[in-house]
């Protein structure tokens, strides 16, 4: 499925995964997560997280024990870790 890509506005963007490194909320390490979903431009070369990608993550990251992650987990994974809270008490959208 084509997509219009945020940066050069190309038509030709596709959804895809990468690996990203993400700073943890606790600022105590970065980690890298594999196979993150990601939108790719083969006209720009630019690969990127969509806004509600990057939401996922870090409201995961706020509810999980961080401290527990090794270096390098991919995405479904984290997505599935155990959880200590139920909700993000902090996000009022």
């Amino acid at each position: 499925m084509s997509e219009r890509c945020e940066w050069c506005e190309s038509q030709h963007a596709k959804h895809t995964t990468n690996l990203v490194h993400w700073e943890l909320p606790d600022g105590s390490r970065a980690i890298e997560i594999s196979d993150t979903p990601c939108i790719s431009c083969p006209d720009c070369g630019i690969s990127y997280q969509s806004e509600q990608t990057i939401n996922e993550i870090e409201n995961q990251l706020l509810l999980i024990a961080v401290k527990e992650l090794p270096n390098r987990v991919a995405y479904e994974e984290l997505m599935k870790w155990k959880r200590h809270l139920k909700r993000n008490y902090f996000d009022f959208t």
